[in-house]
C-alpha cells in the first residue's frame, strides 16, 4: 500500500510539474519583455533560474505533503542506488510508470489549456541536433552530472532549504543549457515521455534509447560514484544483553 500511495503521489505531482514547467520559457519571455531586458544575454538564464527556484520551492512543499512524491524516476533510482532511499525495486517499478502517466496527462492538459498563439513557446518536443548515438552519450553525461550535483546538494550541501533549492535551480538550468547543443535534454524519462506522447514518438527506439536507457544509466552511474565517495552510515546494531 505504501508503494501504491507513493505512485499515486508521483502521478499527481508529475502532472502539475509538467504543466508548470511547460511555461518556463513563456514566463521568462514575459519577464524579459516587461523589464526591458531585450538583447541582454545574461538576463534569460538568470530569470529562468529564479523561476525554476520558486517552482522547485513550491513543489518541494507539495511533494512533502504527498509523502515524498517525486516527478523524476531517475532521481528515485539514484537515491535508491546511493543507499539513502526507503524505496524497494518493487516500489520503483510502480512509481516510474505512474510518473510517465502523470507527465502524459499533464502535457495533454497544458496543450488543451494554452491559447494557440503561445503553443510554440511552451513544452518541448524531444529532439536531436546530433545522431541518436551522440544524443544518447550526451544524455548519459548530462544525467550523470545533474544527478551527482543533486545528490551532493541535497545530502552534503547547505542545511538551509532555500540555499539547497537555489543551488538545485542553478544546477538544473546550467546542465540544461550545456546539453541543448546536442539534444533537447530532459534528464527525466517521465517528462520526455509525456511530450513524446503528444508528438507520437513515445514508442520509438530512439526515444527509449536516448531518454530512458541513457538517462537511467547516467543517473545510476552517478549514484554509484557518489556512494563510493560518501558511503551511507552503517545501521546501528543494538547490543544484546547477556543472560
Amino acid at each position: 500500500m505504501n508503494a501504491v500511495r507513493s505512485a499515486l503521489g508521483d502521478m499527481v505531482i508529475t502532472f502539475f510539474w509538467v504543466i508548470l514547467s511547460a511555461t518556463f520559457g513563456l514566463q521568462t519571455a514575459a519577464i524579459v519583455s516587461a523589464a526591458g531586458f531585450h538583447g541582454i544575454t545574461w538576463a534569460p538564464p538568470l530569470i529562468t533560474t529564479v523561476v525554476v527556484f520558486f517552482s522547485i520551492s513550491v513543489f518541494t512543499v507539495i511533494g512533502n505533503f504527498l509523502g515524498g512524491a517525486s516527478f523524476n524516476p531517475c532521481g528515485n533510482a539514484a537515491f535508491y542506488t546511493a543507499g539513502v532511499s526507503a524505496d524497494s525495486l518493487f516500489s520503483l517499478a510502480i512509481r516510474s510508470p505512474a510518473q510517465a502517466l502523470g507527465a502524459a496527462a499533464g502535457a495533454i492538459t497544458i496543450m488543451e489549456m494554452i491559447p494557440e498563439k503561445y503553443k510554440t513557446m511552451i513544452g518541448g518536443r524531444p529532439s536531436f541536433r546530433v545522431d541518436a548515438h551522440s544524443g544518447a552519450i550526451s544524455e548519459v553525461i548530462l544525467s550523470f552530472c545533474v544527478t551527482f550535483l543533486v545528490l551532493l546538494i541535497i545530502l552534503r550541501g547547505p542545511r538551509k532549504l532555500l540555499a539547497k533549492t537555489f543551488l538545485l535551480a542553478i544546477a538544473t538550468v546550467s546542465v540544461f543549457i550545456a546539453g541543448s547543443t546536442f539534444t533537447r535534454p530532459f534528464m527525466n524519462p517521465a517528462i520526455a515521455f509525456g511530450w513524446a506522447y503528444i508528438h507520437k514518438s513515445h514508442n520509438t527506439w530512439n526515444h527509449f534509447y536516448v531518454y530512458w536507457f541513457s538517462s537511467f544509466t547516467g543517473a545510476i552511474l552517478s549514484a554509484i560514484l557518489f556512494r563510493s565517495l560518501f558511503p551511507p552510515p552503517l545501521p546501528v546494531q543494538k547490543k544484546q544483553k547477556k543472560a
